[in-house]
């Protein structure tokens, strides 16, 4: 019965690491556009998420957890809009290091990865019910 108990927790881990990842996804998308409020302050910087792999002691078994929340060092997208208040003195405009297209590839991928934990409760469930209807 533990390798089905097992089986709940690392899905369970696994869903919790990829909304993690989703809202951080969500942050950046939703920031993609945001600059700063003067020309010497700096817009909204990428944010990262890695994952990393612990030992859970009680059960014996290894579940992926979030190993730490960083930000992306690239350098700022930078355009020409003299109008804007923080434009420089030449007229450019520092814009977040986050590209749209990338994220929404990042958020296809995790949403997979949390499709395919929620397939691994459904399997698991579905074996627990035929091994009972067997048992009656």
């Amino acid at each position: 019965m533990t390798g089905i108990v097992d089986a709940f927790y690392l899905a369970g881990a696994g869903m919790h690491s990829q909304g993690d990842r989703l809202r951080v996804i969500a942050e950046n998308i939703a920031n993609a556009d945001s600059t700063g409020l003067t020309p010497v302050s700096d817009p909204y910087r990428r944010k990262t998420i890695t994952f990393k792999n612990v030992l859970d002691r009680e059960l014996g078994i290894e579940k992926v957890t979030v190993a730490s929340y960083g930000v992306d060092s690239s350098p700022f997208k930078m355009k020409y809009d003299p109008g804007h208040p923080a434009a420089d003195t030449q007229g450019y405009v520092k814009f977040p290091n986050v590209e749209p297209v990338v994220e929404m590839v990042d958020m296809q991928e995790a949403q997979r990865a949390y499709q395919a934990n929620i397939n691994v409760i459904d399997v698991t469930r579905n074996m627990i019910s035929q091994t009972l209807g067997l048992l009656k």
